[in-house]
C-alpha cells in the first residue's frame, strides 16, 4: 500500500526533483570492510533530500489551501525545500528558523522567496512559533516530518536506490524528526523484506533512539550537536510508530567521529555535506558486519564557508593532522631557529607562528612563542613532543 503511493508521488515529482548519483566509495569500504554506497542527496535541488516532501505536500494542497499560504517550521533544509516548492506553486511562503541557523540556509530560503522569521535556539522553538502563527494568520502547515505526503516524498529515494542496485544488505539513514528514514522504510521494506535499515543520531541529540528504548515519545531537555539538521528535541507521532515498526536499529555517533567522516569525505572524495549529512558515513564502524554491500544516504551539502573551516581543523586536529603548541624561550638571539631545527628534523611544516613577549609569564627575560604545524598523525606528534622533551624544552600542547 505505501510503496503504491510512493510510486505515485514519484511521478507527480519527477520533473523538478533530481535523480541523485548514487557512488560507490573505496575509502569506506575499505575502512568498515563492507560494499558502502553512497547516495548524494547532497546534490539535490536545494542541497537536501527535503525539497522531495515539500514539493509533494505543496501539489496535493487544494486551490483554497493555496490561496491561504503555507508555514513551516525548519533547521534550514526544510525551510529551502518548502520556499522552492512554494515559488513553482506560486504560493506565499513563511519559514520559522531558530536564531542558531547557519548563515547560507537562511539566506538561500530568502532568494527562493520565503519569508524567514528567526526565533529561538532549536527547531522546537521554531516549531512552536510557526503553529502560533499558523493560528493568526489561518496558513497552512507544513511539517518537516510528521506528515505522510513529506513522509512519501522522502520515500523516492529509495526508489532511485533500488532502480540502481536493488540487492542491498543495510540501508542507512539519519535521523532527526524521523521523516526521512520513515519514507525510505516503507518503500525499501515492501521493495526487500530482508534488507536491515539503520538509522544514525548525534549523542547530543538522541529523541527518537531515546523514544523507541522507552517506547513511547520521549522530548529532550536540550540538545547539543554541530549537526544541526537532526538537532530534535521530540520525534513526530507517525515517525516514531513508522521507526518502531520498520526500523531495525538507531546507532548513536560523537561529534568527533561526525566530524572525521565530514573531513573523509572531503578530502578523498571531493563532496561537501553538513554534519548531519555524513552521520550515516560516521556510523559505518559501528555495523559490527563484514562484506555486506550498504546505502549511506548524505542528506544534504547545505553548509556555510566558516563552518567548513570549522570543521575542516577540528578534522584534522582528530586526526592528528595539526598540532598547535606554546613554549617560553629566552629572549635571546637564537632561540627561534633551535626550536625551527627541531621541527625541521622532525618533518613538522610549520603553518602559523607568533613571538609575543607580551605573552610570556617573565615578560622581562623570556618570550612566548605560538606554533602550528602540519603533523603526519599522532604518532609523530609524540615524536615531535618527544624531541622537545629531550631537548629540555617545557611545551604547551593547544590542540
Amino acid at each position: 500500500m505505501h510503496l503504491e503511493r510512493i510510486i505515485n508521488v514519484r511521478e507527480n515529482i519527477k520533473d523538478t526533483v533530481v535523480k541523485t548519483p548514487l557512488l560507490y566509495s573505496n575509502i569506506f569500504s575499505e575502512m568498515c570492510k563492507n560494499n558502502v554506497y553512497m547516495k548524494c542527496e547532497n546534490l539535490q535541488l536545494t542541497g537536501a533530500y527535503k525539497l522531495r516532501g515539500a514539493l509533494n505536500k505543496i501539489i496535493s494542497l487544494n486551490e483554497v489551501e493555496k490561496s491561504r499560504g503555507v508555514i513551516c517550521s525548519s533547521a534550514g533544509n526544510h525551510a529551502q525545500g518548502v520556499a522552492y516548492a512554494s515559488l513553482l506553486a506560486s504560493v506565499n511562503a513563511t519559514i520559522v528558523m531558530p536564531e542558531t541557523t547557519p548563515y547560507l540556509k537562511v539566506e538561500s530560503t530568502k532568494n527562493y522567496g520565503g519569508n524567514v522569521i528567526l526565533h529561538g535556539k532549536c527547531y522546537d522553538d521554531a516549531f512552536m512559533k510557526a503553529k502560533s502563527l499558523e493560528e493568526e494568520e489561518k496558513r497552512v502547515f507544513i511539517h518537516p516530518f510528521d506528515d505522510m505526503d513529506v513522509i512519501y516524498g522522502q520515500g523516492t529515494i529509495a526508489l532511485e536506490i533500488f532502480e540502481d542496485i536493488n540487492d542491498f544488505d543495510y540501508l542507512i539513514a539519519p535521523i532527526g524528526g524521523g521523516g526521512l528514514i520513515s519514507g525510505l522504510s516503507l518503500a525499501a521494506k515492501e521493495l526487500n523484506p530482508n534488507i536491515k535499515i539503520i538509522g544514525v543520531q548525534a549523542e547530543g541529540a538522541p529523541s527518537m533512539a531515546l523514544s523507541i528504548k522507552n517506547n513511547k515519545i520521549c522530548t529532550l531537555d536540550s540538545v547539543n550537536t554541530l549537526a544541526d539538521g537532526i538537532s530534535v528535541k521530540t520525534p513526530g507521532n507517525r515517525t516514531f510508530e513508522i521507526v518502531k515498526d520498520y526500523v531495525d536499529e538507531i546507532i548513536t555517533v560523537s561529534e568527533s567521529e561526525i566530524v572525521e567522516a565530514f573531513l573523509l569525505l572531503a578530502e578523498k572524495h571531493k563532496l561537501l555535506a553538513e554534519a548531519s549529512g555524513v552521520v550515516t558515513l560516521a556510523a559505518l564502524n559501528k555495523l559490527n558486519v563484514q562484506d555486506k554491500k550498504v546505502c549511506c544516504i548524505i542528506s544534504g551539502g547545505n553548509i556555510d564557508m566558516l563552518t567548513i573551516s570549522s570543521l575542516i581543523n577540528n578534522g584534522l586536529v582528530s586526526k592528528g593532522r595539526l598540532l598547535c603548541f606554546s613554549v617560553e624561550l629566552k629572549n635571546v638571539p637564537g632561540e627561534l631557529l633551535k626550536i625551527s631545527e627541531i621541527l625541521a628534523k622532525e618533518n613538522a611544516n610549520v603553518v602559523k607562528l607568533e613571538h609575543n613577549q607580551f605573552k610570556a609569564i617573565n615578560r622581562i627575560h623570556n618570550v612566548l612563542l605560538e606554533v602550528t604545524v602540519e603533523t603526519n598523525g599522532h604518532e609523530h606528534i609524540q615524536n615531535i613532543l618527544s624531541a622537545f622533551k629531550q631537548n629540555d624544552y617545557q611545551i604547551n600542547v593547544m590542540y
